[in-house]
């Protein structure tokens, strides 16, 4: 009977969940994750909220109940971490509900709780994303453009490098102009702990920022603190050896990870599928001074993703010597391995290409929706984006795409309104001689 209950309350919110570019495979596991998190009448109502932030207004219309009653429901949905409230001095308080990851997954193990049986949330977590996979690959290989990114190991910089590391590639730097900031339990390592497979890495280093640290202090899933210490446990983490993995953003950073590379999603999927490039890598590379190793194997088991082996130098003159050589179609660039090198056999060296990094949450997911076939579900949003303010957020990202993405923008969209943005703007750059642009 409970099978049955779970199968027929939830498919609306599984549905919901794959309107986004983030989505969550349909699956036995998803739906008895859900019913773990949400009453069958939740799902119901989470089912029918737009993708974008919406108001109490907006969301009494969807329900067809009083606002009252709505803003009542939605801050309960907020206080169990299923939705974020977002409020600001003068301004309506506005609700949006984030994707499963980086989003309610995590938050529901970014503290000690006893309204949810954390131990049956992590079996089925595991099995849903460890076992099963088709989330992982989804979520993490599906497109050009992903979720995250990996930041540079600031120890690892020579002073000479260090002078053309940008400041959003410095995790110091997200933190020092983070408007909020917060810490919750690593959500990786606490779920490998219930399942009694965590590693000894410290658990209380996750992470948020802004408008999304600020709702989860509200409701007690992270403690505040400040810049100072949250430096503090960013410096603890890189001792630990824990890659920073945060947000695929240049500006206003929601979350950043340290991550291990046996319990953390992203590492996990970067050493399955590393030829799909799951993360984003740094704009370096650590480069192997051939005379100064001895193939100690240290930088080796440093590295989370398992980029880094120690191999025959095939030296004629001294066999048996072996060196360090790195996968460079693997590597992360993070820089662990470089500060792990007692010889100062290894160094960061800059990637022929910079990584380009996109300029905001808005940006990274109108570039997710299109290579993935979901831009429609952005712009015909139950109404969501009826506001002039929202459609040119999204609008104003398509128009600064190079020509391919503007594109398949148009094929998605199939608006004769967007149509003649791109043609007007065509026609602009052509003849004012405009150069491409490119991301």
């Amino acid at each position: 009977m409970a099978h049955r209950t779970v199968r027929s309350g939830y498919p609306g919110l599984v549905d919901r969940l794959n309107r986004f570019p983030q989505g969550a495979p349909p699956s036995e596991l998803l739906s008895r994750i859900l019913a773990l998190l949400l009453t069958e009448r939740e799902a119901e109502r989470v089912a029918l909220l737009p993708i974008r932030p919406f108001d109490a207004e907006r969301a009494a219309r969807a329900w067809k109940v009083p606002v009252h009653e709505a803003r009542r429901e939605l801050d309960r949905l907020a206080a169990k971490a299923i939705l974020l409230d977002i409020e600001a001095p003068g301004e309506k308080t506005l609700y949006v509900l984030p994707p499963p990851m980086a989003g309610f997954f995590e938050f529901s193990m970014m503290r000690v709780r006893g309204d949810v049986d954390q131990t049956a949330l992590a079996e089925l977590f595991y099995r849903y994303l460890n076992v099963e996979e088709e989330f992982i690959k989804a979520l993490f290989t599906d497109g050009q453009t992903q979720l995250g990114r990996t930041f540079v190991h600031e120890p690892a910089l020579t002073e000479e490098l260090s002078l053309h590391v940008l400041d959003h590639e410095r995790a110091s730097e997200v933190v020092r102009r983070a408007l909020h900031v917060a810490i919750g339990i690593c959500y990786c390592r606490h779920k490998m702990r219930h399942l009694g497979r965590a590693c000894d890495a410290p658990l209380d280093v996750c992470m948020t920022f802004s408008t999304t640290a600020a709702s989860l202090i509200r409701h007690g899933f992270a403690r505040k603190v400040d810049s100072v210490e949250c430096l503090e446990i960013l410096a603890r983490a890189r001792d630990s050896r824990l890659v920073q993995f945060g947000e695929n953003v240049r500006e206003r950073v929601n979350f950043l990870c340290n991550c291990c590379g046996c319990c953390c999603e992203a590492m996990i999927a970067a050493r399955r599928f590393g030829h799909l490039h799951p993360v984003h890598t740094t704009s370096y590379l650590p480069v192997v001074r051939d005379e100064a190793c001895n193939g100690c194997g240290r930088c080796s088991s440093a590295c989370p993703v398992g980029a880094v082996a120690v191999e025959d130098a095939g030296d004629p003159v001294r066999p048996g010597t072996r060196i360090a050589r790195v996968d460079e179609s693997r590597c992360l660039g993070c820089g662990v391995c470089v500060a792990e090198c007692s010889r100062n056999a290894l160094r960061l060296a800059e990637r022929p290409v910079r990584v380009i990094t996109p300029v905001d949450s808005t940006h990274r997911v109108v570039l997710m929706a299109i290579e993935r076939g979901k831009l429609q579900n952005l712009i015909f949003d139950n109404q969501a984006l009826a506001s002039h303010r929202a459609m040119a957020a999204v609008l104003g990202v398509i128009l600064r795409l190079p020509p391919v993405k503007r594109a398949m923008a148009g094929e998605q969209f199939r608006s004769r309104y967007l149509e003649a943005l791109l043609a007007r703007r065509a026609v602009a750059a052509a003849s004012s001689n405009e150069p491409s642009e490119h991301l």
